[in-house]
């Protein structure tokens, strides 16, 4: 009887933790594929402009609007959105933004003209605006930090990087294989089973009082939104035209009035205080000029369809040595950072893809795919790999729990918003060179566009050795 009692509480024992660990993996598995679907659909396009471009009529410009509108609204209202789970409780507009996601993922679909799925991705970013904060949010409340929550966000950094390497191949196999639209119509059985595992699995926040930053959230997106309004004018008419300064001019102000009205309101939706620490303000900056770095990849996948005159699917399983090394390299970064310190590793991801984009910005109309593209991705995703781990935490740690929110969503911001303004300054930059759409126009653009994602990835490393490197370094030595 005395044997049987003893070995209950260590049976016991030994099953909470198994069941802790399987509650766990449920929480991240929901977290991380709904937010594989928002980052999947940033680049599913990608593979399939030339088929969207021919069927509906876009042009050049015109096209980067499909892209433009979806990571505009998205950036621009992700500050409202991690805002909006601080007030109501993050697993509930979790799930609002997986039915809003899953619904205008339907619209694009069926869009029967390009002011309808323009439109419909802009209704699309603003589900992605809302699920995205809420998603980091509930996984930095459901793992404590340290080496439980660097490997949840080693998982969800490299959800981020396979997502937009993925998507090129996902949109070029259901290009090729059924249409472009159906790439959007899987988010919609995707979505629902998210919604009922997560209503099932994730714990609900604490929601607080408080009320909304309207003023805060209409500046920065309006603000953003006629920033990359000017760029893109400029690829038309000009830098010096009246169409591009205009909307320069006002965003800038706008933006300008936005940190204004943050440092005086009561509950900004940008807590300036965010910034005070040096390393998380190096991350901001870094992730913004990484994540437009590779946005150079809308060029290449018109490439390789252009000059190699390749169908969508193999443009798409052209993107696969990028997509396969990013993941090898994405599942070690846990054990790399039990042994490394955390900006090495991340500056030497951040010099691998500088080094593989610099490789692949040679591209012209003569380059082989093996030595030109095929190889300077493998370097490329190595880097992703590395990188985009130990920048999320960068961003996130020490963040206190009342700015929980508002930290996730500035990560997703800097992301988003860096993603809609280099694209419009690579068009810009590519439009300079050439607007033909013969293969050596292409060409040419592709090559100009991809030395500008290498300026910018040249830029991010910088802002690692300056900011995140020593200050990540003072903060050790005041561990000690």
């Amino acid at each position: 009887m005395t044997t049987t009692t003893q070995r209950l509480p260590a049976r016991a024992a030994q099953e909470r933790p198994v069941g802790a660990r399987v509650h766990a993996t449920l929480i991240l598995s929901v977290i991380c594929v709904s937010y594989f679907m928002v980052i999947l659909d940033n680049s599913i396009v990608f593979t399939a402009l030339p088929q969207i471009r021919s069927a509906m009529g876009f042009s050049e410009t015109s096209l980067s609007w499909i892209t433009n509108a979806y990571v505009l609204v998205f950036g621009g209202l992700l500050l409202l959105g991690a805002r909006a789970g601080d007030l109501f409780g993050h697993r509930r507009v979790f799930v609002f933004s997986l039915v809003v996601f899953s619904l205008t993922s339907l619209l694009v679909g069926a869009a029967p003209t390009q002011w309808w799925l323009i439109t419909a991705r802009g209704l699309q970013g603003i589900g992605a605006a809302v699920l995205a904060p809420s998603a980091l949010s509930l996984l930095t409340r459901s793992f404590a930090e340290g080496r439980a929550r660097n490997r949840a966000m080693a998982a969800y950094s490299a959800v981020a990087g396979l997502g937009a390497a993925f998507g090129l191949v996902v949109g070029g196999l259901v290009a090729e294989l059924i249409s472009w639209r159906a790439g959007f119509f899987l988010n919609v059985p995707v979505g629902a089973v998210m919604i009922v595992l997560a209503l099932r699995f994730l714990p609900e926040s604490e929601r607080r009082p408080g009320r909304f930053d309207i003023a805060g959230a209409v500046l920065a997106t309006l603000g953003s939104t006629a920033l990359v309004l000017g760029i893109v004018d400029a690829a038309d008419f000009g830098w010096r035209a009246p169409w591009t300064l205009v909307p320069l001019v006002t965003g800038a102000l706008m933006l300008g009035l936005f940190v204004a009205v943050e440092g005086r309101a009561a509950q900004p939706i940008v807590p300036l205080r965010l910034f005070a620490r040096r390393e998380r303000s190096g991350a901001y900056l870094a992730r913004m000029l990484y994540m437009g770095a590779m946005m150079g990849f809308f060029f290449t996948a018109q490439f390789v369809q252009s000059v190699y005159h390749w169908t969508p699917l193999q443009a798409g399983l052209a993107f696969l040595p990028m997509t396969l090394v990013n993941f090898v390299f994405a599942v070690q970064v846990p054990r790399i950072l039990d042994r490394a310190p955390r900006p090495l590793v991340l500056l030497t991801g951040v010099v691998l893809t500088a080094v593989g984009m610099a490789w692949l910005s040679r591209l012209g109309l003569h380059t082989p795919y093996l030595t030109g593209v095929a190889l300077p991705m493998v370097l490329i995703g190595a880097g992703q790999g590395l990188t985009l781990a130990p920048l999320t935490s960068s961003g996130v740690d020490g963040v206190a729990p009342a700015d929980a929110g508002a930290g996730s969503g500035l990560v997703n911001t800097v992301h988003q918003i860096g993603s809609a303004l280099s694209l419009s300054v690579l068009t810009a930059v590519a439009a300079s060179v050439s607007t033909g759409h013969t293969p050596a126009d292409i060409a040419a653009r592709s090559g100009t566009a991809l030395t500008g994602s290498a300026v910018l990835l040249a830029l991010a490393a910088v802002t690692v050795l300056a900011l995140i490197v020593p200050a990540r370094a003072t903060l050790n030595e005041r561990t000690l």
